[in-house]
């Protein structure tokens, strides 16, 4: 039974017990979901609707909105089972699919960050270039390496990893990671792993390589031009430069806790950096772009308003009805 128990289930030992506050945790949490999910799809709904935001800039911030619900969905549900529960077992397959679900949204995170970046440097290195430069082929040309890439990359990684013979069963996350995966192995075969798992990284920092260049030549054409030009692209520019940081920082922490012995780490503090990468970039992603970006933010508040407008009507509506019937009250 032991050995069936380390075969088919991984178990979370990063859970605390926090006692009844875990329901309180748990409806925090649920809210923050509903937010991301909520704010994202707004930001998706608006760009397809409206036909002056099928534009490339539009469409990419609309592909970080659907990585945003679709990395938030493979951890979230998950996640708030186990916050109810006094147990964390996940089987195999469960754990291989978040693994899956999680990473690619990483990887498609950065491609997607990446391709953004380029159109920024396109618009602002080469303005009168760029409804040539940024055609639809190019615009498809991009979205099929922002999605298709990460996936086969991760595929091969966990079609690695999943064949390991593992030697315990107990996972240092709150959810299931490759790293970790590996360090349960008890054979020399680890080895290849470990390597995908590094070709990867070294994979991830072209993408992050290829942003900085932009970005640096960006600022080397800002800096010849007059300010009113420079606050112009600093409008366009800062979302993603935003988003890029807020990107790197959680993703720095996290792979940087993964080599540490959490035993050293303070708990809560070892949970936090082990859930904001996931967290984070989902719930700044649409309140920057919602509120920076001038065509998005006007679409939104005019949501906003008709439907408060006819809040107002309605409430208008009954004021005068309840009106009309007072006389008759007895």
């Amino acid at each position: 039974m032991e050995n069936s128990t380390v075969s088919f289930y991984f178990n979370f030992t990063m859970f605390m017990r926090i006692g009844h506050y875990r329901y309180l945790a748990f409806v925090f949490c649920l809210l923050l979901y509903s937010f991301i999910v909520c704010a994202n799809v707004l930001i998706i709904w608006i760009i397809l609707r409206k036909n002056t935001l099928h534009k490339p800039m539009y469409v990419f911030i609309a592909f970080l909105s659907v990585n945003s619900v679709y990395g938030s969905t493979g951890f979230f549900p998950r996640f708030l089972m186990d916050l109810l529960s006094d147990t964390h077992l996940i089987s195999r397959p469960a754990c291989f699919t978040q693994i899956y679900i999680i990473f690619t949204y990483t990887f498609y995170e950065l491609t997607i960050l990446s391709i953004m970046a380029y159109d920024r440097y396109v618009a602002v290195c080469y303005p009168l270039h760029y409804h040539r430069k940024m055609s639809s082929k190019t615009v498809y040309g991009l979205a099929f390496f922002a999605w298709f890439l990460p996936a086969c990359n991760l595929s091969i990684t966990i079609n690695m990893v999943v064949r390991l013979p593992l030697c315990g069963n107990k996972i240092e996350k709150l959810y299931c990671a490759s790293w970790n995966i590996v360090k349960l192995s008890c054979v020399t075969a680890a080895v290849s792993s470990i390597g995908a798992t590094v070709g990867a990284t070294a994979i991830a920092f072209i993408p992050f390589g290829f942003i900085l260049y932009t970005y640096l030549r960006i600022v080397l054409a800002c800096w010849k031009n007059s300010s009113e030009v420079r606050g112009k692209v600093l409008q366009s520019c800062l979302p993603h430069v935003i988003s890029f940081v807020v990107y790197s920082i959680t993703s720095f922490s996290d792979s940087a806790l993964s080599r540490q012995n959490l035993q050293e780490v303070n708990p809560f503090v070892a949970v936090i950096l082990s859930i904001e990468f996931i967290i984070i970039p989902p719930v700044v992603n649409p309140l920057v772009y919602g509120l920076k970006l001038p065509e998005i933010r006007r679409h939104i508040f005019r949501i906003l308003c008709s439907d408060l407008s006819f809040c107002n009507a309605q409430i208008h509506k009954m004021t005068s009805n309840l009106s009309l019937l007072s006389p008759l009250m007895p």
